[in-house]
């Protein structure tokens, strides 16, 4: 009967370190942009796509978040982008504290955008605030085209949705039409890119508008 109140007090805890990774943050005019996708999803991928096309555009800083292995920051810092490694072991998602610690290890004088890749779930890091500007939904076609229905509060949070893997469309029985009818039932306004991480396709319109969040701040 105590799980109840242990629970309140882990949720409220993290709304305590959130609410000051949010405030250290926005004293620094950093907008953070919490990337939420399943293993796969194609998170890092993107991120290889997005991040030379932001080079000297927007100064930009990663956080990567994962169970175990720092193989995706290896990713990231081949780039040239300053980043920063959290592993959660057996946590499902990044809490705020970590990334509160995290953000001790970035200049964030010198960053106008900062990007956490959160671990690989659809459900928990959803369910949780670590002081992000906002949350991104990365999804692929290899997934199917009904994870709006199945997994609706991200897709009811998010300020984005990147649609991955698009060019496997003609080679799958993934319904586009599905897809964004059941998007757009849950967020009938948020922005949607069909993207593919191997042909480049899309990748472009998703980029621009990430410059138009950052720099409409």
């Amino acid at each position: 009967m105590a799980e109840i109140p242990v629970l309140q007090n882990i949720l409220e805890a993290n709304e305590a370190m959130a609410a000051q990774v949010r405030s250290r943050l926005e004293r620094a005019g950093v907008v953070a942009l919490n990337f939420i996708g399943a293993p796969g999803a194609g998170k890092t991928s993107l991120l290889e796509q997005t991040l030379p096309r932001l080079h000297g555009r927007l100064s930009v800083a990663v956080i990567e978040a994962d169970c175990a292995t720092a193989r995706d920051a290896g990713r990231i810092k081949a780039l040239g982008i300053e980043v920063v490694q959290i592993n959660t072991g057996t946590g499902c998602h990044v809490p705020a504290h970590l990334v509160l610690q995290a953000l001790d290890r970035l200049p964030l004088e010198r960053i106008q955008l900062l990007i956490i890749e959160n671990v690989g779930n659809l459900v928990c890091p959803a369910e949780l605030d670590i002081g992000e500007s906002g949350k991104i939904a990365v999804i692929s076609v290899a997934e199917g085209d009904d994870k709006p229905q199945k997994y609706p509060m991200l897709f009811r949070q998010c300020c984005a949705v990147v649609l991955n893997k698009v060019d496997l469309i003609p080679h799958t029985d993934f319904r586009r039409e599905r897809f964004e009818g059941d998007l757009r039932t849950i967020n009938a306004d948020v922005p949607l890119f069909g993207v593919s991480c191997r042909t480049g396709e899309g990748v472009d319109a998703w980029v621009n508008w990430l410059i138009g969040q950052t720099t409409a701040r």
